[in-house]
């Protein structure tokens, strides 16, 4: 088939062939998760057929029902376009570039119009989250924090006040992120429990993400037990919010660590229900927001773990196609390493090394890491290298590297 076929399209080929499923053992599985019946006989095979050439998008009905046969959310197969200019929208939104906000922080009284803008800002801070330095991210954030948390010094309305802690503790919860990407994992606890005892505005979000942080930490430390209890803490605080699908990604995490697949094939699924049923997110860049490309990568690192090679690979390109804009610049930079690990994982378990230190050195190259999360996969793949190619050059290169790597965390 051509490479020119739509993107939809070449992951439904994709995800059929990673099952090793036939086009009519495809039609069967969309048959038993269809609500109602579908079609008899061979029209349904010519219909996927037109579906994986690209000659026919499938309709609004089906697209569900493809993507609940995959195991993923609709979104994930079919995207929606939507791409934001943060600072663009500051301006557009309130009419006040960052030093005009500013001058209007200092004033005795704080207007619509301020709030509006921090928001915004906020907003803009969360969505840069993917690729801007670390140290850079921080700073902002933390200038940022203080000029609102001065704000509460000032007269406010009850309103203006809630407005003014939902926004401290969204930049505190940025902050702590990106403190613990840089291996400051004392600050980042800190900033984290900061963020969680002075939401008095009683955000249930906020306090989902502060439990959800606490799994992520538990997560890159081994502690796969405290996984549990803070991904089931963070769903207690906010059930029906996005956080609560990365919470059941995290538990899913932690299930397949322990090397549960059952309940984490369930934890992923109750996920995906979730995430189908909520609206599409208004910015897919805010690092507190769920988005249905995230769920593949949560999927995927899974199924690395669960050893199922087939389904992590088409994941793992997924995950870096999507990351990827039309110019070739890479918009999830880390995401995107990540993925290249597991394709790393899967050349070496199926006996290329070269290919296998490739992707590993490559994952390694990012100017924007997380460091815990990246050296948490990157072990995984030194792992089978140190196993079963501890004698070839290429393997102990790759492994010296990432114990210098370890050794700056």
């Amino acid at each position: 088939m051509s490479d020119d076929r739509p993107a939809w399209a070449r992951r439904i080929a994709a995800e059929r062939e990673a099952r090793q499923w036939s086009q009519a053992e495809a039609v069967a599985a969309l048959r038993a998760h269809s609500p109602k019946r579908l079609p008899e006989g061979a029209s349904m095979i010519r219909q996927w057929k037109r579906w994986e050439s690209g000659e026919v998008t499938p309709s609004e009905f089906y697209q569900p029902i493809i993507a609940a046969t995959f195991g993923t959310v609709t979104h994930a197969i079919f995207p929606v376009a939507n791409r934001r200019d943060g600072n663009a929208e500051i301006i557009a939104a309130s009419g006040m570039e960052t030093l005009d906000i500013i001058s209007r922080l200092q004033a005795s009284d704080v207007d619509t119009a301020t709030l509006d803008a921090l928001r915004i800002t906020t907003d803009r801070l969360c969505s840069e989250y993917p690729y801007l330095p670390s140290d850079q991210l921080a700073m902002e954030g933390r200038q940022w924090l203080k000029r609102v948390a001065s704000l509460q010094a000032q007269r406010l309305t009850l309103a203006q006040h809630r407005e003014v802690l939902t926004l401290s503790g969204w930049l505190a919860l940025l902050i702590g992120c990106v403190e613990y990407d840089m291996g400051e994992r004392s600050a980042a606890e800190s900033t984290r429990r900061a963020a969680l005892s002075a939401n008095e505005a009683g955000n249930s979000e906020i306090a989902g993400w502060a439990h959800e942080m606490r799994a992520w930490f538990a997560l890159t430390t081994g502690d796969y037990r405290g996984i549990l209890a803070a991904s089931q803490a963070g769903t207690d605080a906010a059930p029906s919010k996005g956080v609560a699908v990365q919470l059941a990604a995290q538990e899913a995490k932690g299930w397949a660590r322990l090397g549960d697949r059952r309940q984490t094939e369930v934890a992923l699924d109750r996920g995906r229900k979730l995430l189908e049923g909520m609206p599409y997110p208004e910015n897919l860049d805010n690092h507190f927001v769920v988005d249905p490309a995230k769920y593949d990568f949560y999927a995927m690192d899974c199924y690395r773990l669960l050893g199922e090679d087939r389904f992590a690979e088409n994941l793992a390109h997924e995950v870096i196609r999507a990351g990827t804009d039309f110019d070739g610049t890479e918009r999830s930079p880390m995401r995107m390493a990540e993925a290249r690990i597991t394709l790393g994982v899967v050349a070496a378990r199926q006996g290329d090394l070269d290919g296998a230190v490739n992707y590993g050195e490559w994952a390694l190259k990012g100017d924007r890491q997380s460091l815990p999360s990246l050296l948490m996969v990157s072990r995984e793949l030194a792992a089978i290298v140190n196993r079963d190619y501890a004698n070839e050059a290429a393997g102990r290169e790759y492994l010296n590297h990432l114990t210098a790597l370890s050794r700056t965390s």
